[in-house]
């Protein structure tokens, strides 16, 4: 018998998912893709940009996690896969932009020796001064990045390391945000036996390996849309575009999703379901079937972002550090220009040093300028144009470059990024093992186990493998991806 299964989410996850489903359900299944907005893609976003497929949304993808360059391989775009260029990062703070130390995780350092360009003397005190103090012991508890390392290291290395980097992932409060949630390398290192944050720091930092270095990150030559485009023709789903799922109901046959508008709605009824959507929507969807996973996703809050692109004139000169390309700049937060005015902008990518294939049609020069952090919401209710004119002017105060744009784009996410709080991990295998125990549902999506491509895609691979075993019975169900 021929199975229908709801997907609901067109993005990252929700795609990745359906592919799956496809995959593991054959082609006779019917399987439904909807989507509330009128474009498929959540948070990755490609527009066109001076004649060049720019994305402005998620930059790149881990390539250390396998997921994406899986599907990639898969899907037959794997040589369509680029790696950044040798390019230096480097953060502005206390006054002054400096190439990002290395020897750090995620900013934490792992001697104070390494940091010394970025920190005052007496940051660096503070960091030597851990050694003095009584071992870490945190007993398998979670605690805030924040409260965590400005006991032991000092405020200098969250504000001026620690929290730009985090902020650039979560667009997140380092004092609010869970240690093992964003720094699991690190939790895992103290866990282990090692007593001092600076221990944990060095343990955590990987070997080197021999031979030329593998990347980091990576991307798709001509943006995201070539891997979005490949998985909807092979997921060969039914999509609903502008259609939002406003309630949820479990059956004697499966599931029924009330769909489209208030006043007229219309039903669908499934024999399972994929909720691939932001913690609020999968709240509000889980209230009748699963009200204790619906109360745990809606103490996950969010965080909303914009950002920027810029294409500037064929000729325009990036900024360089110590003789080496600058792939971007990080902002600290509270940081200011010269003249005193308080930064817009909390991080620029210069796309066309850090990729060597990004520039536009004729040689523009691209470059992303991201807005937003949790908490601080007031430069986000600007329009487009005064968030251009400080954004640019946040550009020119860091390379001193003020050609006018040759074209631009500005791409507004509210609500894009959640919130990985204390005790996340807790909350997330609460919410799933509710989840779990309801047959023929599944939840997946960036609030779960990371907001990377990567890992939104492991959710959705996950989700889909999870439904195909209630729905051929093939053993019980597992819980996370």
């Amino acid at each position: 018998m021929a199975r229908r299964v709801a997907v609901v989410g067109g993005g990252a996850a929700g795609l990745a998912a359906a592919h799956r489903l496809r995959r593991e359900l054959g082609p006779e299944a019917e399987i439904v893709l909807l989507e509330q907005t009128s474009r498929l893609g959540g948070k990755l976003r490609t527009v066109e940009l001076a004649g060049r497929g720019y994305d402005l949304g998620a930059e790149a993808f881990l390539a250390r996690r396998p997921e994406v360059l899986d599907l990639a391989e898969e899907l037959g775009v794997r040589a369509d896969v680029v790696h950044p260029a040798r390019a230096a990062a480097t953060v502005r703070a206390g006054g002054r932009t400096q190439r990002l130390p290395g020897g750090t995780v995620m900013g934490v350092p792992a001697e104070a020796e390494s940091i010394a360009g970025v920190l005052s003397e007496d940051g660096i005190a503070a960091v030597r001064a851990e050694s003095g103090m009584s071992p870490i012991e945190l007993g398998g508890a979670d605690i805030s990045v924040g409260d965590l390392l400005r006991a032991r290291v000092g405020d200098e290395v969250v504000d001026r390391l620690v929290e730009p980097l985090l902020g650039g992932v979560y667009a997140g409060d380092a004092n609010r945000l869970s240690l093992r949630a964003t720094i699991p390398a690190l939790a895992e290192a103290l866990d282990d036996g090692a007593g001092w944050v600076t221990e944990a720091a060095r343990s955590s930092l990987p070997a080197p390996e021999p031979g030329a270095p593998q990347p980091v990150f990576g991307a798709f030559r001509n943006g995201y849309r070539e891997l979005l485009d490949r998985l909807v023709l092979a997921a060969d789903a039914e999509v609903r575009l502008g259609l939002p799922v406003r309630a949820l109901a479990r059956t004697a046959e499966g599931w029924r999703l009330e769909i489209g508008s208030a006043p007229a709605p219309e039903h669908l009824d499934v024999d399972a379901v994929v909720l691939a959507v932001p913690a609020p929507a999968a709240r509000k969807l889980l209230q009748g079937p699963v009200p204790a996973a619906s109360a745990k996703l809606a103490e996950i809050e969010l965080a909303s972002m914009v950002v920027v692109g810029l294409a500037l004139p064929p000729g325009t000169e990036l900024p360089e550090r110590d003789g080496t390309p600058a792939s971007g700049t990080l902002i600290a937060r509270g940081e200011r220009h010269d003249g005193g005015t308080p930064f817009t902008a909390k991080a620029f990518t210069y796309s066309s040093a850090k990729w060597e294939h990004l520039r536009g049609a004729g040689g523009e020069v691209l470059v992303r300028g991201s807005v937003g952090r949790f908490g601080e919401t007031e430069d986000l209710r600007l329009d487009d144009e005064e968030l251009l004119r400080r954004v640019r002017a946040d550009l020119a105060e860091l390379t001193g470059i003020t050609a006018e744009p040759v074209e631009s784009a500005v791409l507004r996410w509210g609500g894009g990024v959640p919130q990985y709080g204390v005790g996340h991990l807790d909350l997330v295998a609460d919410v799933e093992r509710e989840v779990a125990a309801v047959p023929g549902l599944a939840i997946a999506g960036a609030a779960l186990h990371g907001v990377g491509v990567p890992a939104c895609v492991a959710t959705g691979e996950a989700a889909a493998t999870s439904i195909t075993r209630d729905l051929l019975q093939a053993g019980p169900r597992e819980v996370g991806p």
